[in-house]
């Protein structure tokens, strides 16, 4: 075999580029120079638990639009100079990674279940070697990564990412601020803040000057309370004004990313970058992929997410605070006994109090003892974002985990990154960022210690780089975790570089390559959803494609971050028609705010030759809060099973494209759907047909952004449902009248009857 050398093996993770410098011509570097996706239509609300904090913190010096002269943001042709040093590049080889290549996970014979997990005789090396002989691409020699196509001695490793593109990349992003602090802020308020903040910055200000008078114009204009205010502009103003001082954007910019594609989707071709993909054809796709045999071996998989648990929480406390978090002592008496937080949580904005985290895991430890594995999908810190601390956040991080530990002792646990782990909130800064005072290894070192509870040595450096992993759970079968905050739209440190921070979305090809290879089949966790709104336009067209040619490994994603009982859909690119993948969206522990707190449970396709290794089956378990705090003991049950509720013969990507068509034309199915969406909430509102096109819209929008794409026949479809339906409401209610009628009236003057005037006004 032919020796790689370093030059061929080493590769250069992104870096910043000063703006006005072209890119380097090197052969490593993708330009992507085409015009972006079509302009998505604006949501408002996909997930209305978010904080647009950075919106806040531009809001707050809007006052000083009184000053003619410093109003930059109506001449966004002129853009000052930025002199900062780049910094210096790093070199992170993939392929010179450990990587976990032995079973994780031993088989528990569970006495309850109708099967074994492996025959007694059959070891994981003689089960694997079973897996190779009948897998349908076996080739008669070995394959290497990668191959050269271009010929000569054949096995090469090409570098698996480019250098990065250009340091601005702001964009389209779709902000939920529906329900949220920020929710009255314009987008001409964002563009009119944005443009006073960069004239403060560029007219010497200091930043404790800065922090000052956001501040004071926080608390002047009653955006929120003084403390809030100010834990806002300490927490959120360094690290913004850091960025600003480092961009050189122009206010429909900075708002584009901040706000999404309702403050215009701006387009900047440095924001555009492309992920490489290997020299391998892609294995020719099936029909529809076989479902999965009845009565055998399964994986039985419990799914908690969103937990947020409040160390401060009080019963009795004032539920109906004007913050963005209540239920805490802090919150002040409650004005009349109704506002007054429940013992077991509310509905309104508050966090989930630790008598109920404790309960409900007793009560599943209890009631499902026969766990295999725990799918752990991040946000475990509460919403309040404006009070938080590194060290506050890391004693809730191991005293979680530690609870873990003792709740499921011997359970192998496969966490995720959520977006609220940091402090403050959404930041995340890529390795590049590696200054002592603002790098990120604070948290990924402390994950690495408490997740090596569960993991094996072999993910250290891709956690501490990145907080992403690989794992081999079973022969066959691994589990790769993704850190979804390098999409994450509200992560401004992405305005610096958003080009794939970490390089993780090229580890991610890189370990899908070598898992296609192997025959191994693969389940994708995260936090934050790559379809929903929150994830940059990007990463997430990036990650399609990915999940597009590796559509024969990847079975199953998990994710949460909505709070919502949900899914969404992957198809081929090329072909809409055909659906290629499925993205559960686990329930949120917490009931921040109007839900009941839930989990999942998964039923995988397990050990034996003919696997799949998809979902067979899902459960959604939740407790009644109202009735909880009212006989004052919660009970948790069973809410529905996927497949019985929705009539479904399998979880596949076909038949869940199937089941959303349903809910398109089956307005009975899409009200128990919408049921169970909102976790049985007694405060869940109703949803007409706008509600309708955006929640079926949700479920079929893998790809943020792109709305137009795959919603327009959705809408139009719910559209003439809707007017057929306001049409027979209406003649129907006319002809009940006419019905009841006792006698005729008599005939005005031009000949027609009070009815018949009715009638024909409706028709012209």
């Amino acid at each position: 075999m032919k020796p790689v050398s370093q030059s061929q093996a080493a590769y250069s993770s992104p870096h910043l580029v000063e703006p006005g410098v072209a890119k380097s011509t090197s052969p490593h570097i993708m330009t992507q120079q085409q015009p972006p996706w079509p302009s998505p239509i604006s949501s408002s609300s996909s997930n209305p638990r978010g904080k647009c904090w950075l919106i806040l913190v531009l809001m707050a010096v809007l006052p000083l639009v009184a000053d003619v002269g410093a109003l930059p943001f109506l001449f966004t042709h002129i853009k000052p100079q930025i002199n900062w040093t780049q910094p210096e590049m790093e070199s992170w080889v993939i392929e010179e990674q450990p990587r976990s290549i032995e079973p994780h996970l031993e088989p528990v014979l569970h006495p309850n279940r109708t099967h074994r997990a492996l025959s007694s005789d059959s070891t994981d090396a003689e089960f694997l070697q079973r897996l190779v002989s009948i897998r349908h691409n076996q080739t008669a020699s070995s394959r290497m990564l990668w191959y050269d196509v271009a010929g000569g001695d054949g096995l090469v490793y090409p570098p698996f990412v480019d250098k990065a593109l250009k340091l601005l990349n702001l964009k389209q992003v779709a902000f939920e601020i529906e329900n949220s602090v920020m929710s009255k802020v314009t987008c001409t308020a964002c563009r009119a803040g944005a443009g006073m903040l960069q004239h403060q910055i560029q007219s010497g200000k200091t930043d404790a000057e800065l922090i000052r008078m956001i501040t004071d114009y926080c608390t002047n204009l009653n955006i929120q309370s003084a403390r809030v205010c100010q834990g806002v502009a300490q927490l959120f103003g360094s690290e913004l004004i850091y960025v600003l001082k480092r961009v050189n954007l122009s206010p429909d910019e900075l708002c584009s990313f901040v706000i999404g594609d309702g403050c215009a989707d701006v387009y900047n071709p440095y924001h555009e970058w492309e992920v490489i993909f290997p020299p391998v054809p892609k294995p020719p796709r099936l029909p529809d992929l076989p479902i999965p045999m009845e009565a055998a071996p399964f994986f039985k998989v419990l799914h908690i997410s969103d937990t947020h648990y409040d160390p401060h929480y009080a019963e009795g406390s004032n539920a109906d605070c004007n913050e963005p978090l209540c239920c805490r002592l802090s919150s002040g008496r409650p004005a009349t006994p109704n506002a007054a937080a429940g013992k077991w949580g509310d509905y309104r904005k508050c966090d989930t109090p630790k008598r109920t985290v404790d309960h409900m895991l007793s009560h599943i430890a209890e009631t499902h003892k026969d766990i295999d594995y725990i799918l752990w999908t991040g946000d475990l810190p509460p919403h309040d974002v404006w009070n938080q601390t590194k060290e506050e956040n890391l004693a809730i991080i191991k005293d979680t985990v530690k609870q873990m530990v003792e709740m499921f002792p011997g359970v192998p646990i496969f966490p995720a990154l959520g977006n609220h782990e940091s402090a403050p909130v959404n930041s995340f800064p890529p390795p590049y960022v590696n200054q002592v005072d603002i790098s990120i290894s604070w948290l990924y070192d402390e994950l690495d210690i408490q997740w090596r509870r569960w993991l094996p040595q072999s993910v250290t450096h891709t956690v501490r780089r990145g907080a992403f992993y690989s794992v081999l759970v079973r022969p066959g079968f691994r589990i790769i975790s993704l850190n979804m905050n390098y999409c994450n739209n509200k992560n401004w440190w992405l305005l610096l570089n958003s080009t794939d921070p970490a390089t993780e979305l090229q580890w991610f090809i890189y370990e899908l390559q070598s898992a296609e290879f192997s025959n191994e089949k693969v389940h994708v966790i995260g936090h934050i959803p790559p379809g929903h709104s929150d994830c940059l336009k990007v990463w997430s067209r990036n990650f399609y494609k990915i999940i597009s040619r590796y559509e024969s490994t990847v079975t199953a994603q998990f994710y949460g971050h909505t709070h919502y009982d949900e899914f969404e859909m992957f198809y081929d690119p090329h072909d809409l028609n055909h659906p290629n993948g499925i993205a559960y969206i686990g329930p949120s522990v917490s009931p921040y705010y109007d839900l009941n707190p839930g989990y999942r449970i998964y039923y995988v396709d397990g050990d034996h030759d003919a696997t799949t290794r998809l979902v067979i089956d899902h459960e959604s378990w939740i407790m009644n809060l109202k009735e909880a705090n009212l006989y004052g003991y919660p009970i948790w049950y069973k809410l529905y099973t996927a497949r019985a509720a929705y009539n479904m013969k399998a979880l596949r990507p076909s038949d869940w494209n199937n089941l959303l068509n349903e809910l398109t034309n089956n307005q009975e199915l899409f009200e128990l759907y919408y049921k169970y969406y909102w976790k049985n909430s007694p405060a869940r509102p109703t949803c007409d047909a706008e509600c309708k096109k955006r929640l079926i819209c949700d479920c079929r929008s893998g790809r943020s952004h792109d709305r137009k794409h795959f919603c327009a026949e959705v809408e139009s479809k719910i559209d003439e449902e809707s007017s057929k339906s306001w049409k027979s409401w209406f003649y129907k209610g006319l002809t009940n009248s006419a019905e009841d009628r006792t006698e005729e009236p008599a005939p005005t003057t031009d000949g027609y009857g009070p009815f018949d005037v009715v009638i024909v006004n409706v028709g012209g």
